[in-house]
């Protein structure tokens, strides 16, 4: 289904030019529109509310679209690779030959002048993971996914930004992926002893902070904040002003623990008193900027919660209704309200296995799209 919907998506009739008006422009995406509906129609999720004719007629639009379609797909994307200033606003993607029509070749492989400009554009990249709790081991799952198979796209990765357990999954990621197993036997073993205790973390006694620690003097090899000094970038919020800062500068493995530490302090889910550094107290980055989008080239955002982003699970609804929050723009949904849940008290073993996989299969997805796998 995924497969048809774009290939409708991008399919667009004849007499549609390149220089088209916004009328026109309008229209074709609200045919889109009526696709993507009759698609979920026949899925069986809009049955109960629409007539008989009314979805006969949608049908007889779908098959008119694609039989138009097969007739003049080469055609349209010629005409957008002749005109070069169209080609990097292309949103043809979704398919082997569109992918490499917004790269500036054509479909026999073709290139024109526009692709050097686009190669320059992707030689600065940015990886930015998002607060999430204890999701953090969907992170883990995409940073594996990166390792093995994503080395292409690490060779021009400049930075690596994170809030909250973002923040941990992008050290590992860039300090030592070798350890990002044994990171993830971490996150297992922690979520495990929070499940056990009668009020999670907020327990009276658990020492959240120290279980935490603990884990990263375990994973961090001993020139960790070499590697890390202005490559990583970790949101911390100043319990003083209620501002965000993003350090990335760090004078020893001990101050690059206290950052990642802060960055994962939430007042009282992880305990009282802030965490103390360089003489300021700081807590969780997530609550002020949950998502570090850096100000030089672009930043591929990875998040288990679904909503504008590059990386992330594709919850699927009637209608698409997005919330800012942290400067994240989060889906409005039922799935995303129990993952909330989830990141504050952990999910079972099973679940937590199915999330690391899940963030493992969105980011080969990325790869193969962005034409970065390996």
């Amino acid at each position: 289904m995924v497969k048809q919907l774009l290939r409708v998506s991008v399919w667009l009739p004849h007499r549609l030019d390149p220089e088209v008006t916004f009328k026109k422009m309008w229209t074709a995406k609200s045919l889109c529109s009526a696709q993507i509906m009759l698609l979920q129609l026949k899925e069986g999720r809009l049955c109960n509310c629409m007539f008989p004719k009314t979805q006969q007629y949608w049908i007889g639009i779908l098959k008119y679209c694609t039989i138009r379609a097969s007739h003049n797909r080469v055609k349209f994307q010629v005409s957008k690779v002749n005109d070069k200033q169209s080609v990097a606003d292309t949103r043809m993607a979704t398919t082997a030959e569109g992918t490499k029509i917004a790269a500036g070749k054509s479909p026999s492989g073709v290139c024109d002048g526009s692709q050097h400009s686009l190669e320059a554009k992707m030689k600065h990249i940015n990886l930015s993971f998002a607060a999430c709790g204890f999701l953090g081991i969907y992170h883990l799952g995409a940073a594996a996914a990166f390792y093995r198979h994503g080395k292409k796209l690490l060779k021009v990765v400049k930075a690596f930004a994170g809030a909250s357990a973002g923040s941990l999954a992008a050290t590992v990621l860039l300090a030592v992926p070798e350890n990002i197993e044994k990171c993830k036997q971490f996150a297992y073993g922690f979520a495990e002893e929070v499940r056990k205790l009668n009020f999670g973390a907020v327990t009276p006694g658990y020492d959240f902070m120290k279980t935490l620690r603990e884990g990263i003097e375990s994973i961090l090899p001993s020139n960790a904040h070499e590697i890390a000094e202005n490559r990583l970038y970790v949101s911390v919020t100043n319990t003083k002003n209620g501002e965000n800062h993003l350090v990335s500068n760090f004078a020893s493995r001990e101050d690059l623990i206290k950052v990642l530490l802060a960055s994962s302090f939430v007042p009282v889910y992880a305990g009282i008193k802030p965490v103390e550094y360089k003489g300021e107290k700081w807590v969780d980055g997530g609550l002020t900027n949950g998502l570090p989008i850096l100000p030089v080239g672009r930043t591929v955002t990875i998040s288990p919660f679904s909503g504008r982003l590059d990386i992330c699970p594709q919850d699927k609804g009637r209608v698409d209704l997005y919330v800012k929050f942290a400067k994240q723009d989060i889906m409005l949904s039922l799935a995303n309200l129990v993952r909330l849940n989830q990141a504050l008290f952990p999910p079972n073993q099973e679940k937590m296995e199915l999330l690391y996989k899940n963030g493992f299969d969105d980011a080969v997805h990325f790869l193969l799209k962005e034409n970065w796998f390996e």
